[in-house]
């Protein structure tokens, strides 16, 4: 259920023997980068009908410049999004949840099930209408919260209902 609908293939992290990886890796939904573009190509519209009114009713020039940096930085991105979705996974083992997200700056977290503070599904119009959602893991240690965007909303129910289960069994320190 976890799989269903999701990418095929993940890169794996190039620096594997810090981190013992012995789960499956699981990916977000494609419908991710879809709900991502069509919000990007709502950005890039709203950013052109305000350039066009400053720079041409109102007559303001330098408004093309600001505009065009926001527009590349935004085409940019949206170059880079499907690859950076296809980055983006993450692992259950035993005792924690490993996720992993990135493609130049790699980052590998993984948080033991038994400090979960909170498990949190959120999802804003744009996702509901796709089906996906985000799931967030709060722990203590503010830099160790962790996101998972582009999820299906059955397996981020799934995964939420799993996460909470294992760390009211493994609370540790509390």
């Amino acid at each position: 259920m976890l799989d269903e609908g999701t990418f095929t293939q993940i890169r794996e992290p190039r620096n594997e023997g810090r981190l013992p990886l012995d789960g499956d890796w699981h990916q977000i939904s494609p419908k991710y980068v879809i709900s991502q573009t069509v919000q990007n190509a709502i950005f890039v519209a709203i950013v052109v009908v305000a350039m066009l009114v400053v720079g041409l009713v109102l007559e303001q020039h330098w408004v093309w410049w600001p505009g065009g940096v926001v527009l590349a930085i935004t085409i940019v991105t949206q170059i880079v999004l499907p690859r950076q979705a296809r980055a983006l996974g993450y692992m259950l083992r035993e005792d924690d949840i490993v996720f992993r997200k990135g493609i130049l700056w790699q980052r590998v977290v993984a948080v033991p099930y038994g400090r979960m503070q909170l498990v949190d599904i959120t999802h804003g119009p744009m996702d509901r209408a796709f089906g996906i959602a985000k799931l967030k893991m709060v722990t203590a240690a503010a830099t160790t919260g962790v996101e998972i965007p582009g999820l299906s909303q059955p397996a981020a129910e799934a995964l939420r209902d799993t996460l909470i289960q294992v760390a009211e069994t493994r609370r540790t320190g509390l």
